[in-house]
Formats: structure tokens, sequence, C-alpha cells
């Protein structure tokens, strides 16, 4: 029991982390232009994130995946930088169709992308004895802090749109500028 609350506790706070805030903003974009009405949709996509990220880790610990920590820290603020840019130019005809099955298996790229940014750090925490148990636990705590965040948004999005009466285009603009700008300089830290 002991290591399955560690795991989510680690799990939780390694999206909740202030210090590394690409899940934050990653989350930020994907959930912006839904409403409440949506959550469901929102919670699945969230949750096919937290399934690719959760391949990743599973891929680092048993098959030692060797990609370049240089290539896969650069790849995750350009994931962020894709999500917002869909904020920034909502009506060009591909970022409009969110129904297509694109969008989903993308998510689902760019949660294995972030999960291969803490695979080889998770993979020397995971002891040999509880490895299915570990992994589970924390898939679990990456998807219960990403749920909070997607309520968080909608909850800051009736608050935007509802109750100070702002435009749904001006704030999605507004919020995908905000992440751009903090992924971009993210990237020109890494380059």
């Amino acid at each position: 029991m002991e290591t399955l609350w560690f795991y989510i506790d680690l799990g939780f706070w390694h999206v909740m982390d202030w210090a590394g805030l690409d899940h934050l903003y990653f989350i930020l974009t994907l959930a912006v232009p839904f409403e409440a009405k949506q959550s469901k949709k929102l919670i699945w996509w969230v949750t096919l994130f937290t399934l690719g990220h959760t391949l990743s880790l599973v891929g680092n610990f048993y098959a030692a995946l060797a990609f370049s920590s240089y290539w896969i820290e650069l790849l995750i603020p350009i994931t962020i930088a894709l999500s917002a840019s869909s904020l920034l130019f909502y009506n060009y005809p591909f970022f409009k169709n969110k129904n297509s099955i694109f969008f989903p298996v993308l998510t689902v790229l760019f949660g294995i992308i972030h999960g291969l940014g803490f695979g080889r750090y998770f993979s020397m925490l995971i002891p040999e004895e509880a490895v299915g148990l570990s992994l589970f636990s924390f898939a679990v705590g990456v998807e219960l802090a990403q749920i909070c965040i997607v309520f968080g948004v909608l909850i800051l999005n009736y608050l935007v749109l509802t109750a100070l009466k702002k435009s749904k285009q001006k704030w999605e603009f507004l919020v995908g500028a905000m992440v751009l700008s903090q992924a971009l300089v993210m990237i020109f830290e890494r380059i």
C-alpha cells in the first residue's frame, strides 16, 4: 500500500511541479477550447495523453529506449508550441475540425514525448518487485493532477466567458499567445 501511495503522489506532483510547467502548459492549451458540457471528451483526451506518457515509461523500463535526451527535451516545448498554435490559428480548417481522429492521436504522441523526458529518471525509481503497481500508481497520479488542471481551466473559462462576458476567440488567442511565448523561451533555452 505504501508503494501505491508513493507513486500516486509522485505522479501527481510530477504534473503539478512549478519547476517543470510542460504538463500544465500542454493541458491548458488542450482544455481552453472546451466548455463544461464537453468535459467527458476533454477528460478522454487527457486520459489519452496519460496513456501515451505511461507507454513511454513502460517502453523505457522494459526496452531501455535509447533516445537522445537533447532531442526529447527540445521536442517537449515544440509539442506545447504546436498546441498553443491551435489556439492562435483556430480558423484554419486544420485546427478547426477537433472531431477528427488526428487530435486524439496527436495527444497520445505528445504524451509519449513528454513521458520520454521523464522515463530514464523514473526507471531508476521503480523497485524491481513492484514495477506494475509503480507504473499504474504513477499514471493514476498523473491523471488526477491533469484532471485537476482541466477542472481549473473549465472554471476559469466559465468565469472569463460567462461572468466577465469576454470573447471566446480573444480568450483562446490570449492563452495561446501566453503559452506560445513560454514554449518559445523553453525552445530557445534548450537549443
